[in-house]
């Protein structure tokens, strides 16, 4: 007999479950046939301010539902969590209801490790497709199917100070900043804000950092219509004259001293805090971070220098999955899509940390667009440029690992344009002539 990298993976995935429980952080076998007032498994990855918004969501989903045994889990952001996820689906134990970034969703439903979600089922909850943002519904069907419900779009946007950008000249007679929609206008911008600020135009993370560096590449890349994989990653479709371009653009931030050439992740966030740079270019998220320092910011979409009339910028959504497990029968489902209602109807609470609901009945009410700043950016949903299809790319993967690297040694001044895409063709290309490991 054949054995076969899936069969040899499950029967790993078992042992390995059966002996050490993934930890025994909650994850457990699940007895099929349980009646309506049974428990619920839920696997996440989030920490800081999301972690802290999705520990309030859970506990209002246990006091209107108190016969259902709720168990929450966090785990690992990145490779280990889709990881531990895929062996335990594997496994025959995987949580009831798990999170899933977008781009790695289609992943494992092409790994057969996630359930279908059939409009029936979905309907019986007042889940349907016309209540969600067009551009994250559509951009999670496989072959048309639906298998993740998404709760957000999180896209990388532009943070600015508002009193760096006053004194620079920047704020228009309501206060809002002036439009940066070419190369020149936002090269003029940063140098007007580094002066201002006595320290930088802007900053953005680049050492120890692999996703930044990709996301500012990406949203820039993606407005001039650029494309990375194609085939589900099996071709490296890089265009180097549009990818040259972006790159030659970005060093010219560094090497004219309006961005910092070598700075890490908490480093850039403090520089922006601390009023040392008038810009700050990173996701939505870290919008709890300037309110808990009470420093006068707003946030923007980040600009459209290349676009034109087609706005793109580089995002991800959560979204909410199924996996599929043995004996898995109605009323399991239905708890499962009740914990996903739950987390929609909560679609407030979620915006509260900058993340852009997908709901509708939420995101178009009075009540989301009085939120500010994070109303301000909340067109960036139907510009979303998702990571490309590959069972190495999305969120958190090795296709931005891959390209993060190669794009953060430009930014520092260590290699050039040309140089760091000759890097990404070849480790991409190693990439996508490697079979998936599920």
């Amino acid at each position: 007999m054949t054995l076969t990298r899936r069969a040899l993976l499950r029967g790993t995935a078992a042992a390995t479950l059966g002996l050490a429980g993934l930890g025994a952080a909650g994850c457990s076998g699940l007895a099929p046939g349980r009646d309506a007032s049974g428990s619920l498994d839920f696997w996440n990855l989030f920490g800081g301010g999301d972690g802290v918004r999705m520990n309030q969501m859970l506990d209002v989903f246990r006091a209107a539902n108190p016969g259902i045994d709720l168990s929450a889990v966090t785990l690992t952001w990145g490779n280990p969590y889709y990881t531990k996820l895929a062996l335990a689906t594997l496994g025959d134990k995987p949580p009831d209801v798990a999170v899933a970034h977008l781009t790695r969703m289609k992943t494992l439903v092409t790994s057969d490790l996630l359930e279908e979600l059939r409009p029936a089922d979905l309907a019986r909850h007042g889940i349907t497709a016309d209540k969600f943002t067009a551009r994250a519904w559509q951009a999670g069907l496989v072959d048309g199917r639906a298998y993740a419900i998404p709760i957000d779009t999180h896209p990388f946007v532009m943070f600015y100070n508002t009193d760096v950008c006053e004194k620079a000249g920047l704020l228009d007679a309501s206060g809002a900043l002036t439009p940066l929609d070419t190369p020149e206008k936002f090269t003029d911008a940063m140098r007007r804000a580094k002066e201002a600020s006595g320290g930088y135009g802007g900053v953005v993370s680049i050492n120890n950092d692999t996703a930044t560096p990709w996301r500012i590449f990406q949203s820039l890349y993606g407005q001039l219509g650029g494309e990375t994989l194609a085939d589900e990653g099996r071709r490296v479709v890089l265009d180097d004259a549009k990818a040259s371009q972006v790159l030659t653009f970005l060093q010219s931030l560094t090497s004219s001293g309006l961005f910092p050439a070598g700075i890490d992740y908490q480093g850039a966030v403090a520089t922006f805090a601390n009023g040392q740079a008038g810009f700050y270019f990173q996701g939505e998220w870290e919008i709890s971070t300037f309110q808990t320092a009470k420093m006068p910011f707003s946030m923007t979409l980040f600009p459209n220098l290349y676009g034109g009339s087609r706005y793109a910028v580089q995002a991800d959504s959560h979204t909410l999955v199924i996996p599929r497990q043995p004996g898995q029968d109605q009323d399991q489902i239905d708890r499962s899509l009740l914990l996903i209602r739950s987390m929609l109807d909560q679609s407030k609470t979620w915006a509260e940390g900058g993340h852009v609901p997908t709901w509708l009945p939420f995101r178009d009410s009075p009540e989301y667009q009085a939120m500010t700043p994070q109303s301000n950016y909340a067109a960036a949903a139907d510009g979303a440029v998702y990571d490309p299809d590959g069972w190495y790319s999305g969120s958190g993967s090795n296709f931005e690992i891959v390209t993060g690297s190669a794009i953060a040694t430009v930014l520092a001044g260590q290699q050039s344009p040309a140089d760091a895409l000759a890097q990404m063709h070849r480790q991409l290309r190693n990439l996508s002539t490697t079979a998936s490991p599920i």
